[in-house]
């Protein structure tokens, strides 16, 4: 099943983005998690699709710097004894483990020097327990272009807190990857309702 596939009534809803409000001063973009033990063949956790957006995300991040965007990218990260890992253990192998290549961001992935990066993520919500909301205030961002993986876990999570602390979260849909059709599918379609605009990648020009 691919999203071509789904009948009309399991697409994601379509919202008209409030061009007003959103600029290159107040937007943000977010990577989630690219990271090699979510990405790479092989890898403990490799999300399929992940490879094939990285292309999509580095146009996102080149239209992010050609607009003087904060590029931020996070790291799921776990202690070496999982002390941190939790009920997380009961539904994932170990992973993205501290000091271990798996916390690295996927190669071929446009980080560059200047780029922030939200280190010691313990849980699929990007802001839980991390700094990223303090960053953003601090830059003075309302608006958040999430990117990365997985659409139903790590980048619906961030997405459901964004939405919560009163970020505007964006998700171009090709810049994203699930586990499976499906998973995207669902996930996409429960952002798109309240807690994201889920948007076309070329929509995304501010």
């Amino acid at each position: 099943m691919t999203l071509q596939d789904v009948p009309s009534g399991f697409s994601p809803t379509r919202r008209t983005l409030p061009r007003g409000r959103i600029t290159p001063a107040n937007t943000a973009l977010l990577v989630i998690d690219m990271e090699r033990d979510f990405v790479d063949d092989g890898a403990a956790m490799q999300t399929p699709g992940a490879l094939r957006i990285v292309p999509v995300i580095n146009r996102l991040v080149d239209w992010a710097r050609r607009y003087r965007l904060p590029v931020i990218f996070t790291h799921e990260m776990h202690r070496p004894d999982q002390s941190d890992m939790g009920i997380e253990g009961e539904t994932d192998p170990v992973h993205c483990v501290d000091g271990t290549a798996g916390c690295e961001l996927t190669a071929g992935l446009d980080a560059r020097p200047g780029d922030y990066h939200i280190l010691n993520k313990r849980r699929y919500d990007s802001f839980h327990a991390t700094d990223l909301d303090l960053l953003l205030r601090c830059r003075r961002v309302e608006n958040l272009v999430c990117c990365g993986v997985t659409t139903h876990q790590c980048v619906m999570s961030t997405v459901f807190s964004a939405r919560h602390l009163d970020y505007r979260a964006i998700v171009p849909q090709e810049a994203v990857a699930a586990v499976s059709p499906a998973h995207q599918v669902a996930g996409l379609l429960c952002m798109s309702d309240v807690f994201a605009y889920v948007v076309k990648f070329w929509t995304a020009a501010l």
